[in-house]
């Protein structure tokens, strides 16, 4: 029985977006479907779909802005749906993670046959695989399962907790100011005034360094935080 590849397609002209909707259904695809940024963003880290349409010109928050806020958590197929001829948009997009574009008018047997050829070379491969693992000496986080273990031992996080961890081991030495993580965890701007990511770190501080000889989360004054891996 032919494997049923996940799709979301991300795109806010109803008439477009029902018609790739039915077509990709008739091609025996499980289709999401999404007609805005913001609503993007949530969905795809939450269903992390096999591969995912998205447009460029979306209402609020645009294709580019959707794919540069996922990135780093969604190890699935991106390819940028655009109006746009120009060399600019497209290398932008493909700059910031996305991997494929196609410009409209929309030929469906042609953007589905580019579908099947991304997922054929891509879907499966050990990169994609390995994009789910982070270890940084004895601790091991696994994004697929939401785990963390250190020396073996799992620490249980909420989810809340594992995804600010990851966020941090995942950019290594980088000050993560204060504004970029409640950006990319949280979706909304930091008001000056949410104290939700110190409550947090204090919290993985407690359930890490207790088992860990060295701090890894490291306060930077006045910048935000750091992830020492050693």
């Amino acid at each position: 029985m032919q494997q049923k590849h996940n799709l979301m397609i991300v795109e806010d002209s109803p008439k477009l977006n029902a018609m790739l909707t039915e077509y990709f259904k008739q091609q025996s695809f499980e289709v999401t479907s999404v007609s805005n940024g913001e609503e993007a963003c949530k969905k795809i880290i939450a269903l992390k779909p096999d591969i995912v349409l998205l447009d460029l010109m979306l209402p609020g928050e645009d294709g580019l802005s959707v794919c540069r806020k996922v990135r780093h958590r969604y190890s699935g197929k991106i390819m940028i749906l655009t109006a746009s001829d120009d060399d600019f948009d497209h290398v932008s997009a493909l700059e910031i993670g996305a991997d494929d574009f196609i410009t409209k008018p929309i030929k469906p047997r042609v953007l589905l046959a580019r579908i099947r050829n991304m997922l054929r070379h891509h879907a499966k491969s050990p990169t994609q695989r390995e994009a789910h693992i982070l270890d940084s000496g004895q601790l091991h986080l696994n994004s697929s399962r939401q785990s963390c273990h250190f020396a073996g031992e799992e620490i249980i996080l909420t989810q809340s907790e594992f995804k600010l961890l990851w966020l941090l081991a995942s950019n290594p030495d980088e000050i993560l100011s204060r504004d970029r993580l409640v950006l990319e965890l949280k979706g909304i701007e930091y008001d000056g005034l949410d104290r939700s990511i110190d409550n947090k770190v204090m919290s993985l501080r407690k359930k890490l360094h207790e088992r860990m000889e060295q701090r890894r989360i490291l306060t930077i004054r006045g910048q935000g935080y750091v992830f020492s891996p050693n």
